[in-house]
């Protein structure tokens, strides 16, 4: 066999001794290379150089098909597990009316409520660059609506002609439910 994914196995070790681990763990010692790919051949099993630095190096006599399919196997558990967060983004502006903030602030705690990350941008026209501070003054105006079911990652920033807010769903406290 040869090299997969940079894995010296079988002929493609150089090294002429290794230390020797069976498949089930047990230490046969510093042996010759040609004695070790022997006694992976016997086994049927493939000779896996597992610590290629060491001196001498460290050979294991597995299947590597099978433990290539274990590892991505558990690659895929951990994947699964893995919680992907999503972020929902609620775009203002510097003259947006009373009502319209109400109504995009409604959908935003929805989103809080089914666990998603809100991020609030206030865009800049024209001359509202040169005053950020009312893009802000919209974001402080929305904060108090939310902030019950949330908590603030991160303050109004300034980012290119965007002013942003980033609000995540308030942690549940062990004790209460």
């Amino acid at each position: 066999m040869s090299k997969k994914n940079d894995v010296i196995m079988n002929d493609d070790i150089r090294a002429r001794e290794v230390r020797l681990v069976g498949d089930d763990g047990t230490q046969y010692g510093v042996v010759s290379r040609d004695e070790a790919l022997d006694k992976a051949a016997d086994m049927g099993l493939d000779l896996v150089l597992i610590a290629p630095q060491a001196n001498p190096p460290v050979a294991k006599i597995m299947d590597y098909g099978k433990f290539k399919y274990q590892q991505e196997k558990k690659k895929k558990e951990a994947k699964k597990k893995q919680k992907q967060i999503e972020v929902k983004e609620i775009k203002l502006s510097v003259k947006v009316a009373k009502n319209d903030i109400n109504y995009k602030v409604k959908h935003a705690r929805e989103f809080l409520e089914q666990g998603k990350h809100v991020k609030f941008r206030v865009f800049l026209r024209g001359r509202e660059m040169a005053n950020p501070e009312a893009g802000v003054e919209v974001l402080k105006s929305v904060w108090p609506m939310v902030e019950d079911i949330g908590e603030l990652e991160k303050g109004p920033f300034h980012e290119g002609r965007y002013i942003n807010m980033y609000v995540v769903p308030k942690k549940e406290k062990p004790g209460k439910k």
